[in-house]
């Protein structure tokens, strides 16, 4: 089933570790919490230096959506996290420190418990029309940047604004029609067998 999630009607709620807020985009299982998700996508909000919550048992990307990003101390390691290199991936049971570049940061998250399921994340450039073919069992579309974007095939019709987010059906086919860019979050839970990552 296609579920359009429109950001407006989210609201954000306390890190695990308090010390930022998040908005929930989607969750899997419905209605699970932080301890029992198999997977999860979010959009963060940091206004200041800090800690990340601790996840184990679970892998976790980030992407930059906007600020000037931060460096990510991994487990002692520095990582910058910019617009020129947007995207970063860790393991929630690290100790991950963020360092903030210049003001607050907005970031995309993708969170999958590693004893269930597995995800690829990836961007997508969009300049008029395209295709997309949701393959995984779970794909997740976020309109990272840009005013709008449809989709449509032969039965469905949505559109989306900014932040906005929609969960594609296993095998669905679609017309994309905007300009901007979408983060692409598959899931695939173990004993699956294809895996597609879609790269800028």
């Amino acid at each position: 089933m296609t579920t359009l999630i429109p950001f407006a009607a989210l609201a954000p709620v306390p890190w695990k570790n308090g010390g930022g807020s998040t908005t929930e985009i989607a969750i899997g299982p419905p209605d699970s919490g932080f301890e029992d998700f198999d997977w999860r996508v979010s959009l963060a909000t940091i206004e200041k230096d800090g800690a990340f919550s601790l996840f184990p048992g679970v892998d976790r990307t980030l992407a930059l959506v906007e600020g000037h990003g931060m460096t990510l101390e991994i487990d002692g390691e520095p990582t910058l996290v910019t617009d020129a290199d947007p995207v970063v991936a860790f393991d929630g049971s690290s100790k991950v420190e963020a360092k903030l570049n210049r003001g607050g940061s907005t970031d995309f998250n993708a969170m999958t418990r590693s004893e269930r399921c597995y995800h690829t994340f990836g961007r997508r450039r969009l300049s008029g029309d395209s295709t997309f073919v949701a393959r995984a069992d779970v794909t997740v579309l976020f309109l990272a940047e840009g005013d709008a974007l449809e989709l449509r095939n032969e039965g469905e019709r949505i559109g989306l604004v900014r932040y906005d987010a929609v969960v594609l059906e296993g095998g669905s086919v679609w017309k994309l029609e905007g300009q901007g860019m979408v983060y692409i979050v598959d899931v695939w839970y173990h004993g699956d067998e294809e895996d597609e990552t879609y790269y800028e």
